[in-house]
This record gives C-alpha cells, structure tokens and sequence, in this order.
C-alpha cells in the first residue's frame, strides 16, 4: 500500500474539495439512515394500532427510561379476551440501573394509569396516552404511576409507585415538533395523512441526498482528473529529464504504458477510496447505528462474522496484487510487440513472416490472458465468500430475532425494519468486498508509475558554470564507457582533441563507438571515467543547457513531431521567424518540394513522418540545425536517406553551414568525409589511428580497407 498512499501528494492540493466530498458522505450515510428509520413507523401506522405518535413516544420512552413496552396491534386487541388490553402498557424489558427499576418496577408489569392523565368514559388512561405522559414529562420531574402486579398466589394487585423522569433522547424535542403538524387522532383519516407526512419527510431527505451525491460525485472525478493531469505532467517533465540509459534498458512504450494504463489504474484507486470505499462503508455504519439503537443484540450477531469477511478480504487481496502487478507488466510487454510488428510490417509482409509474428503476439497476449484470468478469478470469488459469511451470520440473526418477536421484546414491524435494514448493510458491505482488490491493483500501478517518478534525472553538479561559446578546443582525456546492462565496453581510452572550427571525420566498422563518442558530447551519456572538457572546462561540471545550445544534430534516424513543416524546422530554435525557417529550407535544398504542398509551410508532417519521403525528411533535419545555428555540429549519417540527385546540393549547403563550426561527421560515404580536416578510425570501442585521408590510407590498414570495401561507391 505505501505506493498507492503516495498518491495523495497529488490529492494534498485539492484538500478543500476533499473535505467536501468527506462531508458530503458523512451527510449522505445520516441521510439514507434516516430514509431507512422511516420505514418502523410508516408500518406501524399502517399495521399497527397505536399510530406514528405513540410509535414515537414509545421510542422516546424506551431510551429516556430503558424499558420496553409491548403494544397490541388490531388485531391482538380484536382477539383478546381481555377487553383493558388497549388500556394498559406491558413492560417486556427493564433495566436494571434505571430509576423506574430501582424505584420496583419489573418486567411484565402493567401500567395501567400516570397521575395527570386524562381518562376516557370508563376512567381508562389509553395507550398513547400514557405513552405521551411518560415521554413529555419534564426531566427530574416525579412520575406517579399506578401498576398491576400478577403476585406469587396469582392475584393481580393495585399497586402505586414514584420514580423520577430521566433526561430526554437527544432527538425527543426535534421528533415531537415535526409530529405537532400531525394530528395525535386514531381515525382512519388521521392514518392516511401520518403516511403521507412520512412520505413526504422521505421524498424531502431523498431530494437533499440526491444533492449531495451529485456534488459527491463530480468533485471526487475532479479531484482524480485533476491529480492524473498532474501526475502525468510530473512523469513526462521526469521523462524528457531522465538519462537516455534507462529508455535503452526499459524500452520507450514500457513507460509510455506506466504513463497512460498505469496512471488510470491509479485514477481508479483514488476514485474507489473516496467513492465506494468511503460512501458505502458510512452507509452501513449510519444503518448500524441505527440498528444497534433499535435492537443491539439481533445486529451484534449479524456483524459477528466481520473479522471472517476482512480475514477472506486481505488473503484474497494479496493474490489479487500479485497478479495485476503481472498484468501490467505483459501490459507493456505487448504494446511493445505492437509497435514494433506495425512499425517494420513491411517487412514482415516482403518476407512472409506473418505467421511467425501471429505466434509471437500469440504467445504474449496469451500470457496477458492467463494473469487477467487470475484476475477474474480473485474478482468473482470474493463477493461469494462474503455473501456465505454473510448469509451465515443473518441467519442466526433471524432466528433469534424471530424468538423475541414472539416473547413481545420486540414489535414485528420494527423487527421487519430491522431485517431490511440489516440487508441493506449487507448489500453495502457487498458492493466493498472488491475495495481491497482494486486497490491493491491501484497500488501495483502506482508502484510502475513511480519507478518512473523516483527515476533519478541527469546528473548536473550543484554549482554547475555556464559554458562561453566554444574557442579553443574539445579534448576527449582517456574515455572509457559501457551501456547500462552491457558487461562489454563501448569505448576503450579514447583520447581526442578537436580544435574549434575543426571538422573531424569518425570512421571504423558498425559497432565500433563511433556513434557512442558522439553521443557523449551533448552528455546524452556520461563516461565512466575520463574526461571532456570544452576549453578547458569539464562539461560534467557544466550546465546541460549551456553544453546542448552550442551543438546541432542530425541523424541517420530522422525524427520529426506530428506538426507543421515550419514548426519542424523552427524546433532547433525558440521564436525562430518564418524568415529564418525558409531561409533555412533554402539553404538546406527544401524548399522547393514544400512551396510545391497544398498548405506550404503549414503543411502537416503526420504520425511517424508519414507522407514524407526518407531524404526529404533529413533536409528537413538539416534546416532545423541551420536554425538553431550552433557552434558544434554533429552529423551521424546524415545524408544516408538523401537521394543521389540531392546529395551534391546537400553537401554544398553542409560545407556552407560548417563554416567556422565545429563538425563531428560520422559517415560511411567517402564523398562525406573526403574533406575532412582530421579523421579518426575506430575499431573495437578504441581510436586506432588520427590522420587525413592521404596519410590514412598509406598508414592505416583498416583505413585502407575501409576505404577500398565501404567508402568508395
């Protein structure tokens, strides 16, 4: 869990829509409880005798004086031999420390009359009315009553008692001033409009709820929306500041996967935590007070089999966090694949390689399937589980529940509330049993999106200098380099200095480091040891940006962006006019086929360069270092996708632009390096020989060879 916590960096920000959204699901789960207490009284009222007054007062008095009392339906008084049943109230539960107990009253005891009370014709205090006395009479106040007592011989005595009236509910004056605007008659009419007040509080909290789960519902998708906006700028800043090694080691769509599936895996962590996970378990809790209010020891055995449900939950969690960690790595595996196949699928298609790609992405989709299947599998058989439990747990509750309804310690309207309500905790409790789950998921993405977030960025010394403009010379002092991963070293004690306005040819077989010392100049890579200094000055201790804007690059792999033809060539350049783009085209021999485009200049390059051509891509590249106008150029394979017809022109606008530059030329082509100042010939990661072509060739077997297999065409 500690990598999904991390997450609420993000949410931190947003604490005042949090505390909303807290607020709103606390108001929520009162709310729904309270839609839910409704449903005692409106069936009291319509199956009962004693109307929605006397079945509040009756709750008033079992919590002001922690009795119970049983009262008769229709039904019971309409079979009753015993014509006072409606006249008297049956004590079914008292406890012991209450002042009514203390004062002699027991179970079954019948209060058959309260001092104060008016009587009916046959001097009868009736039900309610007692009920109203008990549940009016001010606090510390002295309650005379008189009850009947069934003695040890069977004889019903008459007997008078006094206690005092204890402090009233917290909701006794609040219950009793909503009910004043309902009339305390019996009759049928007086029935009918006590439902209607009872549905109309219901529809009123229904409007008020509905209020706050809207608001509920749309700050918490702001909150996730806005905490993945920023977390996916932090991980692309963290990307463009990462050191290439880790692209080489962990691949570009394994990240740009953590970037997009990863960070919506999170997403949804956060928005079940402050959903689901927080909505539903207040629900229950609000009901589960209510419950325990109502009837404690029916709920305490319902819950009894929550320790079993978060035991089933955090062993089944595990496995599910395991899995999805797995998931998303064949994930990643598998975008991977798919971009790679539709990248090369010309070549696929000329080589008839069809059917080995299908079983290559066969095989690692199929491996995705088998983790989603584990996936599934924890998914299903979790909600299951519980409902056992559950189910386990209800039963025994109802069959004690249904004991003391027919022992008259509780009502059957309140027990049916009860079991209604009780289900309703059940269904919440449901609709969590995959909380754990997805956010153990959540938190096996959030562990791949913050390896790219704790990715350390590029080294630069804490009081790095700003590089002047380069005067003098480069010198590369005893260099020695190996990729991370590669046990092998890419370069062997290279030593070599190039002088400013020099331009410096790399020649040597593939594979030779070329390509790797070049790569270091703008400290894509930093050596392993040794040192490159720029007049004197190790670039290490120097500023990146400094060191990058004295260098342009252009390489064998063209790279463009999805966007104009002038924003391309413009890139190597903040604020470069469109004077200086075509200025730049011109010298670099494109303009002509781009004034020759629908749009010109406003001409859309399209994903992956499409709708290009190789060469007229790399003139592209070449006008965008003749932009950026930099005191070091490096040119790696530059003119190997131009065509024969351009290339000359290419050359002539390449010396041009060289002028009184720096020039690093890495090339195969005879004609690009045959007026180079200095030629370096690598072989093996090391520099066998330094010299012009004409003392290369005499000198240097590999030159000599180079020159007879590879350079002359």
């Amino acid at each position: 869990m500690k990598h999904f916590l991390r997450i609420f960096e993000y949410i931190w920000p947003q604490r005042k829509s949090v505390v909303v959204i807290v607020a709103t699901v606390v108001l929520i789960s009162i709310l729904f409880a309270f839609s839910y207490a409704t449903i005692s009284p409106l069936l009291t009222v319509m199956m009962g005798s004693e109307g929605i007054h006397g079945w509040m007062d009756r709750k008033i008095c079992q919590h002001r004086y922690d009795m119970k009392f049983y009262v008769p339906d229709s039904v019971d008084i309409v079979n009753s031999s015993d014509s006072s049943a409606a006249y008297r109230l049956r004590i079914t539960s008292i406890d012991e420390k209450s002042s009514a107990y203390q004062a002699g009253l027991r179970k079954e005891d019948w209060i058959i009359d309260i001092d104060g009370v008016s009587v009916n014709e046959q001097g009868k205090a009736s039900i309610p009315l007692l009920l109203d006395v008990l549940a009016t009479v001010p606090e510390n106040e002295i309650v005379k009553i008189r009850y009947n007592r069934i003695n040890d011989e069977g004889v019903v005595e008459k007997l008078p008692l006094e206690f005092k009236a204890a402090k009233k509910p917290f909701y006794a004056n609040l219950a009793q001033k909503a009910l004043s605007y309902v009339p305390r008659d019996e009759t049928r009419k007086d029935k009918l409009n006590a439902i209607l007040f009872i549905i109309i509080v219901m529809m009123f909290v229904t409007f008020i709820r509905c209020i706050c789960k809207y608001v509920h519902d749309y700050l918490l998708q702001k909150v996730v929306d806005v905490s993945l906006t920023n977390m996916r700028n932090d991980m692309f800043s963290r990307a463009l500041n990462m050191e290439v090694g880790f692209f080489s080691s962990e691949g570009a769509s394994d990240t740009v996967s953590r970037m997009i599936r990863d960070t919506d895996a999170t997403g949804r962590g956060i928005k079940l935590v402050f959903g689901k996970a927080l909505l539903e378990p207040a629900k229950a809790l609000g009901l589960l007070v209510f419950a325990l209010i109502s009837a404690p020891k029916i709920t305490l055995i319902f819950v009894s089999c929550a320790p079993a449900m978060f035991w089933v939950i955090a062993k089944l969690g595990k496995k599910m966090s395991k899995a999805t960690r797995r998931s998303l790595e064949s994930w990643s595996v598998m975008l991977a694949k798919l971009e790679e196949s539709i990248a090369a699928l010309r070549i696929v298609k000329v080589y008839g390689r069809q059917d080995h790609e299908r079983e290559r992405f066969r095989s690692v989709n199929q491996t995705l399937l088998k983790y989603y299947l584990k996936i599934a599998k924890v998914d299903a058989l979790t909600p299951q589980l519980l409902e056992i439990l559950g189910m386990i747990g209800g039963s025994i509750g109802i069959m004690f529940g249904a004991y003391w309804v027919f022992s008259g310690e509780i009502d059957a309207p309140q027990f049916l509330t009860l079991m209604i309500i009780l289900g309703t905790i059940a269904e919440s409790f449901r609709k969590t049993s995959d909380v754990w789950n997805k956010v153990k998921q959540a938190d096996a993405a959030a562990e791949r999106v913050y390896k790219v977030l704790d990715q350390g960025t590029e080294y630069e010394a804490d009081n790095a200098v700003e590089l002047s403009p380069i005067r003098n010379k480069i010198v590369f002092n005893n260099i020695n380099f190996t990729y991370p991963g590669n046990e092998t070293p890419s370069l062997k004690s290279v030593n070599l200095t190039i002088r400013a306005g020099e331009k410096v040819a790399l020649v040597g077989p593939n594979g030779s480091g070329k390509t790797t010392l070049a790569s270091l100049l703008p400290r894509f890579y930093n050596p392993d040891n040794g040192t490159i200094t720029f007049d004197g000055v190790d670039i290490k201790q120097a500023t990146l940006a400094s060191v990058r804007a004295q260098i342009g690059l252009v390489t064998q792999n063209t790279m463009t962006f999805k966007d104009t033809i002038a924003n391309n060539i413009g890139y190597g350049k903040l604020g470069a006019t469109r004077e200086e783009i075509i200025d730049a085209a011109k010298r670099a021999y494109a303009h002509d086929f781009i004034k020759q485009l629908p749009k010109g200049y406003d001409s859309i390059i399209g994903e992956a360069s499409s709708g290009f051509s190789g060469g007229q891509l790399q003139r592209i590249a070449i006008a965008r270092a003749i932009v950026s106008n930099p005191a070091i150029l490096i040119f790696d394979e530059a003119t190997s996708q131009v065509d024969a017809e351009s290339e000359t022109k290419i050359h002539i606008a390449i010396e041009d632009l060289m002028q009184g530059r720096t020039s690093i030329i890495i090339a195969h082509r005879f004609s690009t390096i045959l007026k180079a100042d200095t030629i370096a010939v690598f072989d093996e990661g090391k520099i066998r020989a330094i010299g012009t072509h004409e003392e290369l060739v005499k000198s240097c077997p590999l030159y000599n060879a180079l020159y007879e297999t590879q350079i002359i065409k």
